[in-house]
């Protein structure tokens, strides 16, 4: 069995409008409003943006931590 790679399934775009129409879908189906399932959407796309950009960002650091110089970081 195959390994899932969660750091790129979060950051996926793709992954998330699946997730966020799902949960769109299904508030519709049982009985909440388009309003309602529209403003819990564009919270869902928040957080993965809010996440997106958090692991993106730690990914970053992370390869420029072992592209490292010698440099104590304070100028000299």
């Amino acid at each position: 069995m195959n390994k899932i790679d969660w750091t790129r399934k979060l950051t996926s775009r793709k992954f998330w409008l699946s997730i966020a129409s799902f949960v769109a879908m299904l508030l519709v189906a049982l009985g909440q409003t388009e309003a309602t399932a529209t403003q819990i959407t564009s919270l869902i796309m928040a957080g993965a943006t809010v996440i997106g950009y958090v692991i993106g960002e730690g990914l970053a650091d992370a390869g420029n931590a072992g592209a490292g110089d010698g440099q104590t970081g304070d100028g000299e």
